[in-house]
């Protein structure tokens, strides 16, 4: 049965390799995203597969999140799977040297804009006792690394949000699952580092990453479980990512 997938962050990267991927499931979508040229670059291409609402939408902006979200037209009105996946990093400095402005970005991204979405949609899929919160995390969320700092942070928070939905949300019928890619070649690492081209490419260099179309379809298997089955959290790297060992700092002494 064709459902109604709303993905935040729908432009480029998981968010437009999950919206094919739901499309070609035959599911509804609605389409969120800041980038108004890319968006309808994607609704264009899919345009005739599946009936589409786009939303020309920055989650960052609470107002607007609201307005947008409590007034989709009546074929999207009620939302089956939420597809949280507007986020991104800035910088990899220190924190001692860091933009504050691109912390608050992150937060603003990663966590207000998350939470705005999750909280206006989920009553309507409690009513309805059916629905499906996917928050798109991040291996940062746990395995720190210098330069994650408030990235890192920000991951770790969309975990821990999820497993509190899971408390929240027992007996309603309504799942809520963290799907947790490591390095993965994207606009990631170009956003990160504002452009430069070249530093965002060494990040992938003489590696297979996994892409947005891996992570697309392992988020489709998660939400095409039974309706009693719940994905919890979901990790997932490259064959050629792993954990390191842990770093000592050694410095002569006299």
């Amino acid at each position: 049965m064709a459902r109604t997938v709303l993905i935040t962050g729908a432009s480029a990267g998981f968010g437009a390799a999950c919206a094919r991927a739901f499309a070609a499931r035959g599911d509804r979508l609605i389409l969120a995203a800041r980038r108004a040229g890319r968006l309808q670059a994607l609704v264009d291409e899919l345009a005739g597969q599946v009936p589409i609402h786009s939303l020309v939408l920055d989650v960052r902006d609470r107002a607007a999140v609201e307005r947008a979200l409590t007034s989709l037209p009546a074929p999207f009105a009620e939302v089956d799977v939420l597809v949280n996946n507007a986020g991104l990093a800035l910088g990899l400095e220190p924190a001692y040297r860091t933009d504050l402005d691109d912390w608050e970005t992150m937060v603003d991204t990663n966590i207000k804009g998350l939470m705005y979405c999750t909280r206006l949609l989920l009553p309507g899929m409690v009513a309805r006792r059916r629905g499906h919160v996917i928050n798109i995390g991040s291996t940062a969320g746990d395995w720190p690394y210098p330069g994650g700092n408030v990235y890192g942070g920000s991951k770790a928070f969309v975990a821990q949000f999820t497993r509190n939905l899971r408390a929240d949300l027992l007996g309603t019928g309504v799942r809520a699952s963290c799907v947790a890619p490591g390095m993965a070649e994207t606009e990631f690492s170009l956003v990160r580092f504002k452009g430069a081209a070249e530093r965002a490419d060494q990040v992938y260099a003489d590696t297979h990453p996994l892409s947005a179309e891996d992570l697309a379809q392992i988020i489709l298997w998660v939400a095409d479980q039974p309706p009693h089955v719940n994905i919890n959290s979901l990790e997932v790297m490259s064959v050629d990512q792993a954990w390191g060992h842990l770093a000592v700092h050694r410095e002569k002494k006299g």
